[in-house]
C-alpha cells in the first residue's frame, strides 16, 4: 500500500495568533486580534504565513495540533507577494515542509489545503490566473482551489508530493457552469525564494518600494472605482473619493484594476501621481503625493 506523503505533515502546519495594537494603521480595517495558520518551512521554527496576520503585531503566539503554545516574533511582512514570516521563539520540535514548484502544478491537480487546527480540505485547483486585490495588490499568477476551506488565512497548500505550493490568503466566489462556488486563492511558494534571504536578513526586500495611494478600489465593467480610502493616507490627503472613477494615471489611460496597478507602479513611492478622476459624471484631476506604505506601520520588535 502506497505511504502518503502529505498526512505526516500536516502537523507542521500550526495555529497563529496575533495581537496588534490599537492605534495600528491596519487595527480598523484588520482588527487588533487576528487568528490563522502558518506553516513551517524551517527545522529552526521558522514559520510561513499570510502577512495580513501579523502586520503591526506587537504579539504572536504559535499553537501546534496538541495544543502547545509557543511565543513567536513577527520577522517580515513582504507587501508585494503578501508573505509573512514568523520565529518561533522556542522549540517547535516539528518537521519542515519542502517547499515545492507551483509552477508545475496544474489544472486540475488535486491538492490538500489545511489549517493549524488539523483540519484538511481535499480539494484541486481549478484555475490559475491573474489577482488583482482592492489594497493595491497584484498576482501575475494565483492559484484557485476548490472546495474551499473555511479557515483559509495562512493554511497550507500541500501538492501529492508533500511539497508547500502556496499559502491561503482569501475566500471569493467564482461562477463556474452557472451556479456560484466558494474558492480560495492561494499565493503561490515560487513568489518567495527570490526574497526569502532579503526577508530574513534585512526584514524586506532590498528594492525600492512601490508607490502608494491608500486607495481601496474594484473593477466594474473595467472601470476602477474607488470604494473608500484609508484614513490619513495620501489618497485621504489628495481628496479622492468613494465612488470617484479613476479614468487616467499621468498620460495613460486604465484599462481595469491591475493595468491602473501596472501605471501606479512605474512611479517611484514619494512621487507626485497625477489622476485624472470621474465625479458624478464631471472629470477633474488630482495629484496625488504617494508614498511608502511600510512608513504608515509599525515595525515588528522583541518582547
Amino acid at each position: 500500500m502506497p505511504i502518503d506523503p502529505v498526512s505526516p505533515l500536516l502537523r507542521s502546519v500550526v495555529a497563529v495568533r496575533a495581537t496588534v495594537p490599537d492605534d495600528a494603521f491596519t487595527a480598523n480595517a484588520l482588527g487588533t486580534r487576528r487568528e490563522g495558520s502558518g506553516v513551517v518551512i524551517r527545522g529552526d521554527g521558522l514559520v510561513l504565513t499570510i502577512g495580513y496576520l501579523i502586520t503591526e503585531a506587537e504579539e504572536v503566539w504559535l499553537t501546534d495540533q496538541d495544543g502547545r503554545v509557543v511565543p513567536a516574533h513577527a520577522l517580515a511582512y513582504d507587501q508585494e507577494t503578501g508573505f509573512g514570516l514568523v520565529q518561533a521563539l522556542a522549540p517547535l520540535g516539528l518537521p519542515a515542509v519542502a517547499l515545492g514548484d507551483a509552477e508545475k502544478a496544474k489544472v486540475g491537480d488535486p491538492v490538500v489545503f489545511a489549517d493549524g487546527t488539523g483540519r484538511a480540505v481535499k480539494a484541486h485547483i481549478v484555475t490559475k490566473q491573474e489577482f488583482a486585490g482592492y489594497w493595491e495588490y497584484l498576482l501575475d499568477e494565483a492559484i484557485f482551489i476548490a472546495p474551499a476551506h473555511p479557515s483559509w488565512g495562512g493554511a497550507a497548500l500541500i501538492g501529492q508530493d508533500g511539497s508547500l505550493l502556496g499559502i491561503g490568503s482569501l475566500l471569493l466566489q467564482m461562477s463556474r457552469n452557472g451556479e456560484v462556488a466558494d474558492i480560495n486563492m492561494v499565493v503561490p511558494i515560487n513568489l518567495l525564494t527570490p526574497i526569502l534571504d532579503d526577508l530574513l536578513t534585512r526584514g524586506q526586500v532590498a528594492k525600492p518600494p512601490r508607490p502608494w495611494l491608500g486607495a481601496f478600489s474594484a473593477e466594474s465593467n473595467g472601470a476602477v472605482v474607488v470604494m473608500s480610502v484609508a484614513e490619513g493616507g495620501p489618497a485621504a490627503k489628495a481628496g479622492l473619493r468613494q465612488g470617484d472613477i479613476i479614468s487616467d494615471v499621468r498620460d495613460g489611460e486604465v484599462d481595469g484594476l491591475a493595468d491602473f496597478y501596472r501605471k501606479l507602479w512605474q512611479n517611484p513611492a514619494g512621487s507626485e501621481i497625477p489622476l485624472r478622476v470621474v465625479r458624478d459624471g464631471r472629470e477633474t484631476w488630482l495629484r496625488v503625493k504617494s508614498a511608502d506604505r511600510n512608513s504608515f506601520l509599525k515595525k515588528p520588535h522583541l518582547q
